[in-house]
């Protein structure tokens, strides 16, 4: 019993893995698997200049190109199958977005927070104001999509309080 189950497990783990790998060549043959679609993270921080201790808004948006092919996952968009008629980018939604921050006068920049796109491809979160200092968001990129950053700089104003 034991060898039909795991020969019955076999068989269906080999059939959803040719399923798998023939469904990007089944949906378009013209597509180039390692081209990735072509992507825009458009990114501010704000306020500026901010007050030292207060809340710094970093905010953006993740797109992909709707004129090109990309296979995200499981589902392949060809020439803006997902895009309205007047859309050139479409929004990325539930994509991780790793924020950094880079003091002035350093050279090296600091993890800060990971964050996902909204249902619509916007991400915002908020932090305190320590010091000026570069802002920075980066989409890594997935399989069939490439990458993009956005920097932001921001100078931070007020005095710090001596005990």
């Amino acid at each position: 019993m034991r060898r039909l189950a795991a020969g019955l497990a076999a068989a269906a783990l080999g059939a959803t893995m040719v399923a798998t790998a023939a469904s990007p060549a089944l949906a378009d043959p013209g597509i180039d698997p390692a081209a990735g679609g072509h992507t825009s993270l458009q990114f501010d921080a704000n306020p500026e200049p901010a007050w030292r201790g207060r809340p710094i808004t970093l905010e953006g948006k993740l797109s992909v190109e709707c004129d090109k092919d990309y296979i995200s996952g499981f589902v392949s968009v060809h020439h803006a199958d997902h895009c309205k008629r007047s859309e050139r980018w479409h929004r990325l939604a539930w994509k991780r977005i790793v924020i950094l921050f880079q003091p002035a006068g350093s050279g090296k920049w600091e993890y800060v927070d990971t964050i996902r796109t909204s249902r619509s491809g916007y991400f915002h979160t908020k932090v305190p104001a320590r010091t000026s200092g570069t802002w920075r968001a980066i989409y890594k990129g997935a399989r069939w999509l490439d990458g993009a950053e956005g920097t932001d700089w921001v100078r931070v104003i007020g005095h710090r309080h001596r005990h």
